[in-house]
């Protein structure tokens, strides 16, 4: 069990597969990409899977969410999917992922034992796509979210940011578009994760920015609480149902005392909040022979230590070292 000083257990196991990523979103990173992490820093394929095994049979983890950077960029994530699927207990299994390669990789993920995916969508115009991702790929995304549906990899939950003067005004459209094709629409707040730390607490479109413009269209009704759990977004029933659309308002209303997730970085490294400033090393005792129980041990501490929030709540707050493209979202 991984459990904290504040009791809570984490079961949600987030994986960063890579730091790379084939889209250069202005809330994430800078038109000319990062400094990516050298491939032996990196884990192998088998690394990955035998921190996972650790996590699923011996430290409670029942949900595992591959992320990046962009995680279909991994070359055996077909595999890994595979191979995780084959855990006993088998651990529930999703992917967050801007959507340009589902086309080509949704059967082939659903047949491997993935049930779900998460994509990134921000706008219904081509030309905002462009803007806020230095890339004309908006047609790919479309397509792979398409493919993703027609694969089974459901419910398709759809997130997207907003970002003031440029797509705030979407908000309902995208919702109705969202309906229209079944998916789950989410918004998130953008949150300070970029790498030129230009993220700024009074520009950003707040959750209640956000239900405002929805409600001039639709008409939305809170789900009961008890069916949030610790997800992070709060879900309101659409026009009566039976569609819901979520809110994750991770700066103006944190969700930290219900947080049930742990994240294993691209090198290797645990974190016990996506702000964290700290990190454990894992790879390190992998690559030094340690046994299984022993890189228990090791996570059981760092979770141990996990802080009771993740201070974004604090109009001081500063941003963690490392951008979300190195720890996955």
């Amino acid at each position: 069990m991984l459990i904290d000083t504040y009791g809570r257990v984490a079961t949600d196991l987030r994986v960063s597969l890579t730091d790379r990523c084939n889209l250069r979103c202005t809330y994430c990173m800078p038109e000319e990409g990062l400094s990516w992490l050298a491939r032996p820093d990196l884990l192998t394929d088998d690394e990955i899977v035998r921190l996972i095994g650790v996590a699923v049979t011996s430290l409670g983890i029942e949900e595992v969410r591959f992320t990046g950077g962009e995680p279909l960029l991994r070359p055996g994530l077909t595999g890994i999917v595979e191979r995780v699927a084959a855990l006993r207990p088998r651990p529930r299994m999703s992917l967050t992922t801007n959507g340009i390669g589902l086309g080509r990789t949704a059967a082939a993920l659903k047949a491997a034992g993935l049930d779900r995916v998460n994509v990134s969508l921000d706008t219904l115009r081509p030309d905002v796509f462009k803007t806020l991702t230095r890339r004309d790929r908006h047609r790919d995304v479309l397509d792979g979210l398409r493919a993703a549906r027609e694969a089974g990899l459901t419910p398709v939950k759809v997130n997207s940011v907003l970002m003031p003067g440029l797509n705030d005004d979407e908000a309902p459209d995208l919702l109705a578009w969202a309906v229209e094709h079944d998916y789950e629409l989410r918004f998130i707040e953008q949150m300070p994760l970029d790498a030129q730390h230009g993220w700024r607490r009074e520009s950003m479109v707040t959750a209640e920015d956000i239900l405002k413009s929805l409600r001039t269209r639709f008409e939305l009704t809170p789900e009961a609480d008890e069916e949030r759990g610790s997800a992070p977004a709060e879900r309101w029933i659409v026009d009566g149902g039976p569609h819901r659309v979520g809110v994750i308002a991770s700066v103006t209303r944190p969700f930290c005392a219900a947080c049930d997730r742990t994240r294993l970085t691209a090198d290797g490294q645990i974190r016990t909040c996506l702000f964290a400033t700290e990190e454990t090393d894992l790879r390190g005792a992998l690559r030094s022979g340690a046994a299984d129980e022993e890189i228990a041990r090791i996570w059981r501490h760092a979770m141990w230590g996990k802080k009771a929030g993740s201070g974004l709540d604090d109009p001081r707050f500063l941003q963690p070292a490392r951008p979300m493209s190195a720890i996955g979202g």
